[in-house]
């Protein structure tokens, strides 16, 4: 709005008798407030020039003395409003907000006097705003209605709190929607979960489109209790649209981020494509997929080896499944990790390598994943496998390639018992 709208605005209030200047002074002022402090009186202004003589008013106009704009609040007057969140809502002005400024002393408008300005000559018709907000709605209804303008319809939508309950500040995380960008939360998935947070549309559904929220949003559906802002619920969310993406637009996020983060140097969309397949079921967001990767492409068997809940698999099962794996990448009957069909061929072998050994479930696959990844837990064995294949010059971070694996395996099964009767390594 242009500057002089206000100034021309606040002149036509006192015109009408809506306003009156104030020339009382920031000392006075405070001296005021002191005393009814004191007197335990809500410390209001007290309206020493409200119906001050208009000679003296004029006088101290022509002397050129400073002075503020002030709403004379209609004694008596109650003020009321249809919250669409929280149903009727009633003032009663004169003691809750006193005679308050509109313009000050230097001419600038305040906020309750712009906001409802600008309102009106937008045309605005409905207000949705925080509840902090619902004490100034009463100041900007009592300048509409002074002025002769259509009030909007108004909904005060309850605070957003932190896990701790206390209210939503930046120690409890991402302070901005591009924070929340660079960390790999989608625009979609942001605006399902923000929806949330205190609305329902009266079923169990979680996971929206933007435009199923757009088609279901009602405010009559907002509730009036404070809702908690939770990220492991946001991060939920964000999974669960990732895995709703196309899967050439998911490895186009994870290849960017893997640039970003430096495990790539530029573009390799083969290598791309295999993580994004790997990282689809484990990523709640797309930065999930850097740590992934990287572990994919190391051997921490040594690491692993030395951990409690190894200890079990180590006296049972993984010589046996080591000395397989080992056997069969010798003699060249391990399938070929780079393989179109690679996973299919994998699980095959498996299976054969359960029956020749004699196990199966937990007592297999734990064995051969520790074998294979260094880990115990981790992605799909063939996805990681697959992986491995396919890094190239492209990638820039540390890699241990299935020939140092089985060298590292080789070296630890020297160094740990063999069970009486083994295929041969």
């Amino acid at each position: 709005m242009q500057s002089g709208m206000y100034q021309e605005l606040a002149e036509k209030l006192m015109q009408e008798g809506h306003a009156y200047p104030c020339f009382c002074t920031a000392e006075e002022l405070d001296a005021k407030r002191a005393e009814a402090e004191a007197r335990g009186d809500n410390p209001q202004y007290d309206g020493t020039w409200r119906d001050a003589d208009p000679e003296d008013v004029r006088k101290r106009m022509d002397a050129g003395d400073p002075y503020t704009v002030r709403f004379k609040v209609p004694r008596g007057k109650v003020v009321a409003i249809e919250d669409a969140v929280r149903g009727k809502v009633s003032w009663d002005v004169a003691a809750t907000v006193g005679d308050f400024i509109l313009l000050r002393s230097g001419g600038m408008p305040v906020y309750n006097f712009c906001v409802a300005v600008d309102d009106a000559l937008m045309q605005v018709s409905d207000v949705v705003r925080a509840e902090e907000h619902l004490t100034n709605t009463v100041r900007q209804v009592l300048i509409l209605e002074a002025l002769g303008y259509t009030l909007p319809k108004y909904a005060h939508l309850s605070l957003v709190l932190g896990e701790d309950r206390s209210k939503l500040s930046k120690r409890h995380g991402a302070t901005s929607v591009n924070q929340f960008r660079l960390e790999g939360f989608l625009p979609e998935a942001m605006i399902n979960y923000l929806c949330l947070l205190g609305w329902n549309d009266g079923t169990d559904k979680e996971i929206y489109t933007v435009d199923e929220l757009v088609e279901a949003f009602s405010l009559s559906r907002v509730t009036k209790s404070p809702a908690v802002f939770d990220m492991k619920k946001l991060r939920w969310i964000n999974g669960q649209h990732l895995r709703a993406l196309p899967e050439s637009k998911l490895a186009d996020l994870i290849g960017e981020q893997l640039k970003v983060a430096g495990v790539l140097k530029s573009d390799a969309p083969v290598f791309t494509q295999a993580a994004a397949q790997m990282v689809a079921e484990k990523v709640e967001v797309v930065n999930d997929a850097e740590d992934l990767v990287r572990g994919a492409l190391l051997y921490p068997l040594d690491e692993t080896l030395q951990s409690e809940s190894a200890q079990p698999f180590i006296a049972d099962g993984f010589v046996e499944v080591a000395q397989l794996v080992l056997a069969a990448h010798k003699d060249g009957t391990l399938p070929d990790f780079a393989d179109d069909d690679f996973a299919d061929a994998w699980k095959a072998w498996v299976k054969e390598a359960g029956k020749q050994l004699g196990r199966k479930g937990k007592g297999l696959f734990m064995p051969v994943r520790m074998v294979t990844t260094g880990r115990m837990s981790g992605p799909d064995i063939p996805a990681q496998l697959r992986l491995l294949a396919l890094y190239s010059d492209q990638v820039q971070v540390g890699v241990d390639p299935l020939s140092q694996r089985m060298a590292t395996l080789e070296q630890v099964l020297s160094c740990l018992p063999q069970p009486e009767s083994s295929p041969a390594a």
